[in-house]
């Protein structure tokens, strides 16, 4: 590419100095001759005044005028014929203009000529011819010409360094794409092109970064699939094989349930998988369906009620009778609770309480346990990662409140001890009646637990 550049600039430059310069050359030579044919000139004017006198009394005169050495200076008398100096014994044709009166300026093959006639009193004595060879007055003309030369070789000189600059600078951001494109290609993500300060590179790097972002992007999102099915999956599939270990030790009469129940496990694993991949491949927006609360609660209920009941505990659900319409996908909503929910029974103890509310532009709902909460020192990190050495409500929050905010929503600890975790999620009123905002008003919140939703 730098080649093609230098020999294209090159080629320019030499294009303009060629119609440039000829015609700066052919121009120089016509002044040069236009110039010597005036210097003639003055030369013959100032010969026929010297010898006019001589002629007007029949004398030849003794010598003409001193002129350059390369000059022809000849006197004719008015028959044509030369009485003295250098040129043809016989008058020309220029000669025998000059005879007539008329001032001759001619080019011949190898000379200059200027004649003019010496006039006499009454007629015209004589002629004065000066010539200088064609040959001469080129040489003198040659310094210029090398000149324009060495200029011109100068100019081609300064063009290509500048072309070699220039195409330089111009391959140097073409060799970086490259080089960033050799890396994208072989897994770094991480690539970025500077600008090159060129709109069209700059483009095409801003296009490599893009697809190295997205490409970056979604490698993330399948490493925070891979970690995520792992939190979500790990518990459910430990308590399915608990579950069917202690019905394999220990037969039952109502086996039958013991595999309805584990039939339901798998289908939630199922759908916990499907949800996940789910919001993994989406990355804006929402995600997919948009959540029904009260199917969720619904769902809650189906599935928390017994599954907290064999160890004891019970699940009460407490839900506004008028909630606004949420505004986030129903898969990322479950995956928050589930995370919730899950904690509480693994982490926390005694009644687990789902309370739901409106809360201003959004939906609360209030996940808490009896339990002693999050321990203080790994409060911080609780929300940020994994807390290290720290097994108790920590766990999956992260994940959890991504998920929140990716849906435009917020996941805070509301209360430490007994601990209170809340999920805004966001919501608007769907155009209703006045009545139905008034009975939303008017009607207070409603208390189940499991046993009597069920």
């Amino acid at each position: 590419m730098r080649t093609r550049i230098v020999a294209l600039a090159v080629a320019a430059a030499t294009l303009a100095i060629v119609l440039f310069g000829v015609p700066l050359a052919i121009g120089l030579a016509q002044f040069a001759l236009t110039e010597e044919r005036g210097a003639l000139q003055q030369v013959a004017d100032f010969t026929a005044q010297s010898v006019v006198t001589d002629l007007a009394h029949d004398d030849i005169p003794s010598a003409l005028p001193v002129s350059r050495d390369d000059t022809e200076l000849a006197l004719y008398n008015d028959e044509g014929k030369r009485i003295l100096g250098r040129g043809p014994r016989s008058g020309d044709a220029q000669v025998g203009q000059a005879l007539y009166g008329q001032i001759s300026q001619t080019r011949t093959a190898h000379d200059l000529v200027v004649t003019v006639p010496v006039r006499g009193e009454h007629d015209i004595n004589g002629v004065v011819r000066a010539a200088r060879p064609l040959a001469s007055i080129y040489r003198g003309l040659v310094p210029v010409w090398l000149g324009m030369l060495g200029l011109a070789g100068l100019v081609l000189a300064v063009v290509w360094a500048l072309a070699r600059r220039q195409a330089t600078r111009l391959a140097r951001p073409l060799n970086d794409l490259a080089r960033d494109a050799e890396r994208l290609g072989d897994g770094d993500f991480s690539v970025q092109s500077s600008a090159a300060g060129i709109a069209e590179i700059d483009s095409v790097g801003h296009a490599l970064n893009s697809t190295a972002s997205r490409l970056d992007a979604l490698l993330a999102r399948e490493r925070a699939f891979s970690a995520d099915a792992s939190h979500q999956l790990r518990t459910p599939l430990a308590g399915l094989r608990l579950r069917l270990e202690s019905t394999l030790d220990q037969p039952r009469p109502d086996w039958r349930s013991a595999v309805a129940d584990s039939i339901d496990v798998t289908d939630r694993l199922e759908k916990t998988i499907d949800e996940l991949l789910l919001l993994a491949r989406e990355h804006a927006g929402r995600h997919g369906a948009p959540a029904d609360i009260h199917a969720l609660v619904a769902e809650i209920e189906g599935g928390w009620t017994r599954r907290l009941a064999d160890s004891g505990r019970a699940l009460e659900l407490v839900v506004a009778p008028a909630l606004p319409t949420p505004q986030a996908s129903a898969a990322a909503t479950r995956q928050v609770l589930a995370v919730l929910l899950d904690n509480a029974e693994l982490h926390g103890a005694g009644t687990v309480r789902v309370t739901v509310r409106e809360a201003g532009e959004a939906i609360a709902v209030d996940v808490s346990d009896e339990g002693a909460g999050l321990d203080p020192e790994t409060l911080p990190a609780a929300f940020s990662s994994r807390p290290e050495g720290a097994p108790r409500h920590g766990i999956g929050l992260a994940l959890a409140r991504r998920l929140a905010e990716a849906e435009g929503g917020r996941l805070v600890l509301a209360q430490a001890s007994p601990p209170v975790f809340t999920v805004f999620i966001p919501s608007r009123w769907e155009q209703e009646s006045d009545a139905a905002e008034d009975h939303r008003r008017d009607v207070p919140d409603v208390q189940l637990s499991g046993a009597e939703r069920g």
